[in-house]
């Protein structure tokens, strides 16, 4: 008779989990050190039962001599508040480098986390993935962008994956999310900075919990961990690392965004970059990235043609969608003249030859409804 298919973390009982998160609490034994004793000694079990001469002769006297003492007061508290946490819910799960569930894209990296904290739909991690990153402080359009990119790429049955953060992150989530509400394979993976169990920041508790429901939340540091500004650069090589490429949509030259590019690059994964204004600061880590070889992508379908995938229906033109939208032919008109840089009033009445009290009316309307942004200087950018 054939046995029953495990749930993810089942495949180790308690003793094991305690020896696995003994390996990954383990003071001086970062990822890359932990996955080169597995290699050599075999599962966490093995590893502590093993002589310390053996042990040392791969980390040095001092390592592993931490490694194998009892574990201390503080571990112990961990261990114990993981298992109560993984009882409490059955969707939280521990996911280690031995479970059938453990992401595989992962495994290509010289220091996958030997576990994994996850809340959500673990099924989200056999999918293709997409990273879509960029500026907390992003512009209304670049937000809408982000979130347009992701909503497509999550019909297409890609997971798209992101930080968390305000901003572009919380765009391409909020998207993803949209495309499983509507039925879509794909949805969101939100790998954090924190422990799992922290919601940061906390302005995006309402999305964080709607992600905890239609989607996957990952996390490789312990419970209650907080936000400590040195451990975003390690989340941000899990979101390169679970990725078949990341997609930056708007960064400044000075952005976390180019780093989880540039470890992207470094694991041989793509990098697609969203061009914008020249006169943008927000637009200038992308155009670094293209200047680097990255692969400038005007739309969904360019992302999907590089990764070699289905590709999906294309969107509807602006005016298309304006129209749509039961604008007036003449707003929309308006809004085919303005194109996506910035632009003042007085160059507008040169464009269209229409007076400023004309198009002011027109502005405001088409402002309402979305299409445009007004910006300082009385100046308007189109937005869609």
């Amino acid at each position: 008779m054939t046995e029953p298919a495990l749930p993810p973390d089942s495949a180790a009982d308690a003793e094991e989990r305690a020896a696995w998160l003994r390996l990954a609490l383990a003071p001086g034994i970062g990822p890359a050190t932990a996955r080169d004793l597995l290699a050599n000694f075999g599962l966490p079990t093995q590893l502590f039962a093993c002589g310390h001469a053996a042990v040392a002769a791969r980390v040095g006297d001092q390592a592993a001599r931490a490694l194998l003492a009892p574990p201390d007061e503080r571990t112990a508290r961990t261990i114990d508040a993981t298992e109560a946490w993984l009882a409490s819910s059955p969707q939280h799960h521990l996911l280690t480098l031995a479970d059938r569930a453990y992401p595989q894209a992962l495994l290509t990296m010289t220091d996958p986390p030997p576990v994994l904290y996850a809340v959500g739909r673990v099924e989200l991690l056999t999918l293709p993935g997409l990273a879509i990153v960029g500026s907390r402080n992003a512009s209304q359009q670049g937000a809408q962008t982000a979130e347009g990119f992701a909503r497509r790429l999550a019909q297409a049955k890609l997971a798209i994956i992101s930080g968390l953060a305000l901003g572009i992150d919380a765009a391409a989530h909020r998207g993803a999310l949209q495309a499983a509400a509507e039925g879509a394979a794909g949805s969101t993976i939100a790998v954090v900075g924190t422990g799992i169990d922290v919601i940061y920041p906390a302005s995006n508790r309402e999305l964080t919990l709607r992600i905890l429901r239609a989607g996957l939340v990952l996390s490789e540091f312990p419970l209650g961990t907080a936000a400590l500004s040195h451990n975003f650069p390690r989340r941000n090589r899990l979101i390169a690392g679970l990725s078949r490429g990341v997609l930056v949509v708007e960064a400044a030259l000075r952005s976390g965004s180019l780093i989880t590019a540039r470890l992207a690059a470094e694991q041989g994964r793509e990098v697609f970059a969203v061009p914008g204004s020249i006169h943008s600061p927000m637009a200038k880590g992308c155009h670094r990235l293209i200047k680097d070889g990255a692969k400038l992508v005007e739309s969904a379908q360019d992302v999907l043609e590089e990764l070699r995938m289905e590709t999906a229906a294309a969107a509807p033109t602006s005016d298309a969608a304006a129209a749509e939208a039961g604008l007036p032919v003449a707003h929309a008109a308006v809004l085919s003249m303005l194109g996506f840089d910035p632009v003042d009033i007085d160059t507008l009445c040169t464009r269209t030859g229409r007076t400023a009290g004309d198009l002011s009316a027109a502005l405001l309307e088409l402002e309402l409804t979305q299409h445009v942004e007004r910006l300082s200087g009385n100046r308007y950018q189109r937005l869609r």
